[in-house]
């Protein structure tokens, strides 16, 4: 679905991101990890065409992204931003119909069907009560996920979320997870979601692939990734790894003031993957 060959991007004279190679099959759901300006979100804005690749190339489903056309774009991808906010006076229901504008016809206006799939996505975020609100009338949490129906509405083949649950609480936060699993065992759609939340990210996320100093760090699955020395080398700080009481997920425990104390080298501490010694 998403094949990324020696990338190079960044913004100015700043180079972000250096030589990264990445292929992301269809139907996986995957989490992009890092520290602060790692270039999580300069990847999503690569894949998603909104930042041209100044080296390498990006494919998606077999197509070359460069050149290609926005609609064609929007129709096959969707994507979140950590605040997506909307400041215009809207109604919530014509933010999320909004989803549906790559599928119109050249001359034609909303259908049944675009509205049906508007008030099916309204519905499935919890958003549905507030249709007839105005987005700029509610609060941040309720208005991030107007935005996510909306990038559900336009029923794309990937979602590409960038900390897009990060102003939600938590069992919105579950729900919205949840909802974004359901998506892909049950439809199948590739979805790539960076993310700071390594616990939410390891409950989830199939494969994790993490990102530090320009490039990639680590890629693989959930469950070989997520150890205590992986995290601890990746975030420069001491971090205990157990599993899950429910699923058996790998979770991440923190160790206050181990970043001052030495970071990662307290991972060699004799500390396992379990955080047992």
């Amino acid at each position: 679905m998403i094949e990324v060959t020696s990338l190079g991007c960044g913004y100015g004279a700043v180079d972000v991101l250096r030589d990264v190679n990445l292929r992301i099959p269809a139907g996986e759901m995957t989490g992009v990890l890092g520290p602060n300006g790692s270039g999580k979100t300069t990847l999503l804005h690569v894949l998603a065409g909104i930042l041209p690749p100044r080296e390498g190339r990006v494919r998606v489903s077999g197509r070359d992204l460069e050149g290609s056309s926005a609609r064609w774009r929007a129709r096959l991808m969707a994507s979140v931003a950590q605040n997506a906010a909307v400041t215009f006076p809207f109604r919530c229901l014509s933010v999320v119909l909004m989803g549906r504008y790559p599928h119109l016809s050249r001359w034609g206006g909303y259908t049944e069907q675009d509205l049906e799939q508007a008030m099916g996505a309204m519905e499935q975020t919890g958003t549905l009560a507030l249709a007839d609100r105005l987005i700029n009338e509610i609060s941040g949490g309720e208005a991030q996920r107007v935005v996510i129906a909306r990038a559900l509405a336009q029923a794309p083949s990937v979602l590409l979320l960038d900390e897009a649950t990060s102003s939600l609480d938590v069992a919105r936060k579950i729900q919205v997870f949840d909802l974004l699993l359901e998506k892909n065992r049950g439809e199948g759609t590739t979805i790539v979601c960076a993310m700071h939340d390594l616990n939410l990210a390891a409950l989830y996320c199939d494969r994790l692939i993490f990102i530090k100093d320009g490039g990639i760090a680590l890629d693989g699955p959930t469950q070989e990734l997520f150890t205590s020395q992986n995290l601890s080398e990746i975030y420069g700080t001491r971090v205990m790894v157990s599993q899950h009481p429910v699923t058996g997920s790998p979770q991440a425990h923190f160790v206050p003031g181990a970043a001052l104390a030495g970071g990662p080298d307290s991972s060699r501490s004799g500390v396992d993957a379990r955080g047992s010694r």
